[in-house]
């Protein structure tokens, strides 16, 4: 099954995404790696979730239909 999560690099996105990934389900993260709060931080949770094989990321916007 596959999931997609939004805000993946958030908290609460990224704590959700690592639960999942570890019961083995296929994630789909997508976010636009804002500056609401620290892009460091968030570019981090970002490379741990990568760590998984069942982990796909998109940079982008929601907003942005087109991207979608």
């Amino acid at each position: 099954m596959k999931i997609l999560i939004t805000g993946s690099s958030g908290f609460i996105g990224f704590h959700l995404s690592k639960l999942l990934l570890n019961k083995k389900y296929q994630v789909i993260g997508i976010d636009n790696l804002n500056k609401y709060y620290d892009v460091k931080l968030k570019k981090k949770r970002n490379s741990i979730l990568k760590e998984y094989k069942n982990y796909i990321f998109y940079k982008s916007d929601i907003k942005k239909k087109k991207n979608l």
